[in-house]
């Protein structure tokens, strides 16, 4: 997999993912919609091109980004192959939690081998994204920081063997 820009939901706009589950989310429109679709088809497409997609100016265009990265719907970022940069171990993990799940979830975002952490119903309380240099470096994380905080009663891992499909094309459906 090769490097590209893409727009995807933002990991640091949690309260933004519970606003819109309350209600108080930012309308989109068809227009801005569209803009998305094209930001996560190619993420360096000029504004002036997106602008002739969808109808509006380039300035037009640019305002609508803005807006759109101020709130929090979306983010442009170059995602990478972990293995290409120096990550030669990924894994997810499943995590049970005794007491308060989401202050376990707290914790877990300010790790930074932690990329993707969802609280969930089900065999796990909390499932979390882990991308480490090496096996040594993935036994550190889960045995030594996630395993030792307080109210953590026990954890599973799925290391990833093959990394076939990463996609970021959902948000639009």
């Amino acid at each position: 997999m090769h490097s590209e820009l893409v727009a995807s939901r933002s990991a640091d706009q949690r309260d933004s993912s519970r606003e819109s589950r309350s209600g108080n989310s930012p309308q989109l429109d068809a227009v801005s919609l569209a803009i998305i679709q094209q930001l996560q088809e190619d993420g360096r497409r000029p504004y002036a091109a997106i602008g002739k997609a969808v109808g509006l100016s380039e300035a037009a265009v640019r305002q609508r980004v803005q807006k759109l990265l101020d709130q929090g719907v979306m983010q442009i970022v170059a995602v990478t192959d972990p293995l290409t940069v120096g990550f030669r171990r990924q894994a997810m993990v499943g995590i049970n939690v005794e007491g308060d799940v989401e202050s376990i979830a707290d914790a877990l975002t300010g790790m930074s081998e932690v990329e993707y952490v969802v609280m969930a119903a089900g065999s796990f309380d909390i499932l979390a994204e882990i991308v480490c240099e090496d096996d040594d470096h993935l036994l550190d994380v889960i045995n030594k920081r996630i395993r030792a905080l307080p109210g953590v009663r026990s954890t599973e891992s799925f290391v990833y063997l093959k990394l076939k499909k990463q996609t970021y094309m959902w948000g639009t459906r």
